[in-house]
């Protein structure tokens, strides 16, 4: 009763809907019918097989399904939509076969011939690595260059062109000299301050001196030395570079400067400014004073001089070829005669050679 009851309502209603036939009421009344048999087949039928052309069809028509028509559809509007996104990115992947046109691309070793010339030339631009590179044999623009340029990280010229504090030292390391105080504790809690000039082409402690009380008249005093000392050694100072610490006294300065050398300041809380003398104290601290107790000025001072002149005696130094600061020969391979040890600090440096034999 209850169901011929709701089927005589939904007679009366599509009837009354249908009063005025007319073909947009036929295609409403088409409609009503087809979603209902999707209904009744989706609860038949559990997983639904799309083909490929029924894919196609269905993005076809997402275009043209209002957002109503979107609930009737068997699967989410998300997946009509990633078939659409996919069948897109297929009508584009037919185009990667094609031959590229544009200019041809440049070789590997031109490549590279452009990066080195910017790194080691800062000054030149686009257009004076074009030149260079003509007279190499190789033909290419001032627009290529850029791109390769741009893509390695590298700046312009003009932004690459300035002088870094690395390039300065190196252009003027035969004649500067870099300056560093340093303090080590005695076992008595004495305060000593030692004051050291390296020379930085050579890696070479010019000066190591220590006292208790740095005042202005003993810095100047030790900046004399210094100037007699590369007298002696015939080195022509250009420049000298310290911190800004309050111990390296003006006095000191200008006798620097009456030998024609100029004063540099590091720049305020960067050690690296001062980077070799900050190793070489790092060195004398590991390999040195670090293993041993000081009892007084006295004693420091020697204990310097023995180290100074083991460094730039004996010790080894990458940067100069594994060859000691002092040293201005090239290793000699000796195979003859016995190999002997001497030490220095009770050990702590050792020193070895061949001992020469009677011919």
């Amino acid at each position: 009763m209850v169901a011929s009851f709701l089927f005589s309502l939904i007679r009366i209603m599509l009837d009354v809907c249908a009063t005025n036939k007319s073909d947009q009421d036929t295609l409403r009344a088409e409609v009503l019918a087809l979603r209902r048999q999707v209904q009744v087949l989706e609860r038949q039928i559990k997983r639904v097989r799309w083909m490929p052309g029924d894919r196609m069809v269905m993005a076809a028509l997402r275009h043209h399904l209002p957002q109503s028509a979107w609930a009737g559809l068997l699967v989410q509007p998300e997946t009509v939509l990633g078939w659409h996104r996919a069948l897109v990115r297929r009508k584009w992947a037919a185009y990667r076969g094609r031959p590229r046109r544009g200019r041809p691309p440049i070789s590997a070793e031109c490549r590279e011939l452009i990066i080195q010339m910017a790194k080691e030339n800062p000054g030149w631009g686009y257009f004076r690595v074009r030149g260079e590179l003509l007279k190499l044999g190789h033909g290419v623009a001032a627009t290529t260059i850029r791109s390769v340029l741009s893509r390695a990280g590298i700046p312009p010229s003009g932004r690459r062109a300035g002088l870094s504090w690395k390039q300065f030292l190196a252009a003027h390391a035969e004649t500067l000299v870099a300056a560093d105080f340093f303090i080590v504790d005695t076992i008595f809690f004495k305060r000593l301050y030692v004051l050291i000039y390296m020379h930085l082409a050579s890696r070479r402690i010019v000066l190591a001196s220590c006292t208790a009380q740095p005042d202005e008249s003993w810095v100047t005093q030790q900046a004399r030395n210094l100037s007699w000392r590369l007298e002696l050694d015939g080195i022509k100072l250009s420049a000298a570079i310290h911190d800004r610490d309050k111990k390296f006294a003006r006095g000191a300065d200008r006798v620097l400067e009456s030998d024609g050398a100029r004063v540099i300041l590091t720049p305020l809380m960067a050690p690296r400014a001062n980077a070799y003398a900050e190793r070489w104290i790092g060195s004398c601290r590991r390999e040195c004073l670090d293993r041993m107790l000081i009892v007084s000025e006295r004693h420091l001072r020697e204990v310097l001089e023995v180290y100074t002149a083991h460094y730039n005696g004996e010790r080894l130094h990458r940067s100069r070829g594994l060859r000691p600061p002092a040293s201005r020969v090239e290793p000699v391979s000796v195979e003859r005669g016995e190999v002997r040890r001497r030490i220095e600090l009770g050990g702590l440096l050792s020193e070895y050679y061949r001992e020469a034999t009677a011919a």
